[in-house]
């Protein structure tokens, strides 16, 4: 583990490849760690400027890819020691507030009703609860546009189902473990389903083409039918229950 300086945020440079470093953190899901892998990004895309490909950030990671073509595996290494020595205590709320609406209902959410009989409470509270929280976007991977959200209320965390959908819904919100997210486009899935959102998640023709990013917080809010179909949101023809 290499210190940043005494005061300062710690963390791990490895080699992930020929043209590849990965920047480590303390590794766990903490707000303050997400806001530092925020900030280590901004950092290293000014430092290394066009001799980067991308930088993937993860919940306490960052992978920077970088052009052999125009710079080494050493100069990179020196530059990102340069830039993160600069990393400080970061603000863990810096990113936007992103406000995304939701149909919840057994229609939207075939998983509520097990979630309220896992947990004993009523269908309306597991929704009250999901609304209560603001989260933070952690990660985004899967698929494009797939924002990894955390952390849920204790009461509402269940596991990943048993079986996955063959095919879950865009728009779909879910809840896997301590996370929720919302599915940008039609997949396989195991999360737990609890309503649908009109939001696209990823759309290639609109700038951004994601409405969130690492860093960003999102809060859910409930709307009825008429508003989520108002918004331009599709019911799937047939959306079943997981068996409890």
């Amino acid at each position: 583990m290499s210190a940043v300086g005494i005061s300062k945020p710690q963390y791990q440079l490895t080699v992930a490849g020929e043209n590849a470093l990965m920047l480590y953190f303390d590794q766990r899901i903490d707000p303050a760690i997400s806001a530092l892998v925020q900030q280590a990004c901004a950092l290293i895309k000014v430092e290394l400027g066009e001799d980067v490909i991308d930088i993937l950030p993860s919940y306490a990671s960052v992978l920077v890819i970088f052009n052999p073509f125009s710079t080494d595996l050493y100069r990179v290494q020196a530059q990102l020691q340069h830039c993160l020595a600069q990393l400080q205590t970061a603000d863990s709320h810096s990113g936007k507030v992103v406000e995304l609406p939701v149909y919840y209902s057994e229609e939207s959410g075939p998983d509520l009703a097990l979630i309220a009989r896992t947990k004993n409470i009523s269908i309306d509270e597991v929704i009250k609860r999901h609304q209560a929280i603001s989260y933070r976007v952690y990660a985004i991977g899967f698929a494009p546009g797939f924002a990894y959200l955390g952390e849920v209320d204790p009461l509402l965390q269940m596991p990943r189902l048993a079986t996955p959908r063959a095919k879950v819904p865009r728009g779909a919100v879910a809840i896997a473990d301590r996370q929720t997210a919302v599915y940008p486009a039609p997949s396989p899935g195991g999360w737990n389903l609890i309503g649908l959102c009109p939001t696209r998640m990823f759309n290639p023709q609109a700038e951004p083409v994601m409405p969130v990013a690492v860093g960003d917080e999102v809060r859910f809010m409930a709307i009825d039918k008429a508003e989520f179909l108002r918004l331009g949101g599709e019911l799937p023809a047939q959306l079943t229950g997981a068996k409890p």
